[in-house]
């Protein structure tokens, strides 16, 4: 299994809200939210991640996908 960076969206550390109780019902981010994390099958990704027992913990592709997916309703094409 790949080596990934903790995904904590309950933290209150460095942000004094929690992004998870920021998602609406209702709302566009929401039905991403939920469409990446329980709809949608990633597995294709991890192979290609070869840091199990040495390197950086990398980052999870259903965060950047989200990301990704947000900036581009928003119009955002280009870092």
């Amino acid at each position: 299994m790949p080596n990934f960076i903790p995904t904590n969206y309950r933290q209150d550390l460095l942000l004094a809200l929690n992004l998870e109780d920021q998602l609406q019902s209702g709302t566009f981010e929401y039905a991403l939210h939920y469409l990446v994390e329980n709809k949608l099958d990633l597995s294709v990704f991890y192979p290609r991640y070869n840091n199990d027992d040495n390197g950086r913990p990398a980052y999870d592709p259903r965060v950047l996908l989200k990301v990704i997916l947000f900036a581009y309703s928003k119009g955002i094409t280009s870092s």
